[in-house]
């Protein structure tokens, strides 16, 4: 079937429509991961956005029933170059476009995307459209409701990820793939912020031992301490963090209280609580390739990325410290607050897709919580 990606700046890339029929937008991003595209699509953080994978070929390992991130796809709409029309895998339970289909998501193949990748680098991202059939037919009028569609600044997007009751996570990591899995039935209890919360950072603290409850965004500090938990943890999410200002004001009012560890989103709520800045970025990381240097080992880790906005650098932190640093552009990659217990990490240890050089992470947030017990 006929289908467009018409950009708000009037940009076109034809290409043929697979999954859902219709029309979608979103802001236009791109992933430069090899593999993973099941986690990338049930992720939270891609909520409101249309993403472009960079590998040419996607599809060709089908859907399986172990590594969705989330309850469902995330993803406005989906671009690839090229979708494997065989699906060879020994987990596979389905095809990519049938996926899709089942759950109302447009997907658009035949694009080409070093152009479309190009294009993002040189303008910046922005929103966007996907049309099928006859509605891709006019662009003018695609790139006006590009245009009109909601842009990413002043979002707040946490609201309409996040879980709608509380609940207890208890399941590990599958041991086939990860080594270390502790009993976690009476370990410390931690309490996880869901702003769009993947599981595999719930199976990560699992593994170590922790008993985890989830909470919803909104939960107040003083329902937080009355579970009397041994440390918080801030979970990824999408939009703009500046916009979430109940989850500012409720982690600054947690500081000092319990240990906290944030990752992603987390990272950037946990800077605004304590006094920083954030801000929109050209065209953001995101792929499991980004170089991060910590300051305190001098190590670089390659590291899984997913954002679209950063700690702006020079932040005043209230007496907290950067941490890491992304060495593609130097910007603000982690922070700590030695007195008030507070570390957090702009990239994602849990990977998913992405490697796991930043596994330490965990375990740290683990010792500081111990420490707390």
């Amino acid at each position: 079937m006929q289908a467009a990606l018409v950009l708000e700046d009037g940009r076109v890339f034809p290409g043929e429509g697979f999954g859902a029929q219709g029309c979608a937008t979103g802001e236009i991003v791109f992933n430069t991961s090899m593999t993973g595209y099941q986690e990338i699509l049930t992720d939270p953080s891609y909520y409101g956005q249309i993403v472009a994978m960079t590998v040419p070929h996607v599809g060709n390992t089908g859907i399986n029933l172990e590594d969705p991130e989330s309850r469902k796809v995330w993803v406005s709409g989906f671009v690839v170059r090229s979708l494997s029309p065989l699906v060879s895998n020994w987990r596979n339970r389905g095809d990519l476009a049938t996926y899709l289909c089942e759950r109302g998501i447009i997907g658009i193949t035949g694009v080409a995307t070093r152009a479309l990748v190009r294009h993002i680098r040189e303008r910046g991202v922005m929103r966007a459209v996907v049309a099928h059939g006859s509605l891709a037919d006019d662009n003018i009028a695609l790139a006006d409701i590009a245009r009109n569609s909601q842009d990413m600044s002043g979002a707040n997007l946490v609201d309409a990820v996040t879980a709608e009751a509380a609940y207890n996570w208890t399941q590990g990591s599958d041991a086939q793939w990860y080594g270390l899995h502790e009993d976690n039935s009476c370990g410390p209890l931690i309490v996880a912020y869901d702003f769009g919360i993947k599981r595999n950072i719930l199976r990560m603290l699992a593994d170590r031992g922790l008993r985890i409850a989830v909470v919803p965004a909104r939960t107040s500090p003083a329902d937080i301490l009355k579970m009397q938990p041994a440390g918080v943890f801030l979970s990824n999410g999408p939009g703009d963090p500046a916009a979430v200002d109940y989850a500012i004001a409720n982690v600054r009012a947690l500081l000092g209280e319990l240990p906290i560890f944030g990752i992603c989103l987390g990272h950037q709520i946990l800077a605004l609580a304590l006094g920083g800045k954030t801000e929109k970025m050209r065209f953001g990381h995101r792929g499991g390739n980004q170089p991060v240097k910590n300051l305190d080992s001098g190590a670089v880790e390659i590291a899984a990325h997913n954002h679209g906005f950063a700690v702006s650098a020079g932040s005043e932190l209230g007496g907290g410290e950067i941490t890491h640093l992304n060495l593609n552009d130097n910007t603000v990659a982690g922070l700590r607050h030695r007195g008030l217990r507070a570390f957090s990490v702009q990239y994602h240890p849990e990977a998913s897709p992405g490697p796991h050089d930043s596994f330490y992470l965990f375990d740290e947030f683990v010792d500081e919580v111990a420490a707390n017990v």
